[in-house]
């Protein structure tokens, strides 16, 4: 059954706490990322990883574009979850993902993910991805991915 996350009640306690547990202290290649979980609401979750030399090209200056890969497909699959009547129940997996460079990161990363449409079994989501460096704030990266839904509702 499909349900989009505006019709479905606020999300169950404990589950942003959950999600965030899972990400920041639990996931091993997203923890050493340092990946953060700034909020996660029904139908939008935003995701950020600081900067870090470890994670830059051989000019030692610009961010890696498969960091910015990663948080788009890790924020881009989460949203999925919200769109479950319990975040927690079920599961997610990518089936594509579409990631455009706009310009190179070169600060701290911030993903914003909404989701377009969570049907039955595939679910679609928006990611945009914008880089701080020197107090200055740029879009980096756009992304769209279409998610297989694991659900258990």
């Amino acid at each position: 059954m499909s349900q989009e996350p505006t019709d479905l009640p606020p999300l169950p306690d404990g589950a942003a706490a959950f999600m965030e547990e899972r990400i920041e202290a639990e996931h091993g290649y997203l923890s050493w990322l340092n990946t953060g979980v700034e909020s996660v609401e029904r139908g939008r979750i935003v995701l950020t990883i600081p900067y870090d030399d470890k994670l830059t090209n051989s000019d030692g200056e610009t961010i890696h574009g498969g960091v910015a890969a990663t948080l788009v497909d890790t924020a881009g699959g989460l949203v999925q979850r919200t769109a479950f009547p319990d975040p927690l129940d079920g599961g997610v997996a990518t089936v594509n993902l579409n990631v455009n460079y706009l310009r190179p990161a070169t600060g701290d990363l911030r993903a914003e993910a909404e989701v377009v449409r969570a049907g039955g079994s595939i679910g679609v989501s928006d990611m945009r991805v914008t880089s701080t460096a020197n107090g200055e704030t740029r879009e980096v990266v756009v992304g769209q991915g279409s998610f297989r839904l694991f659900r258990e509702d």
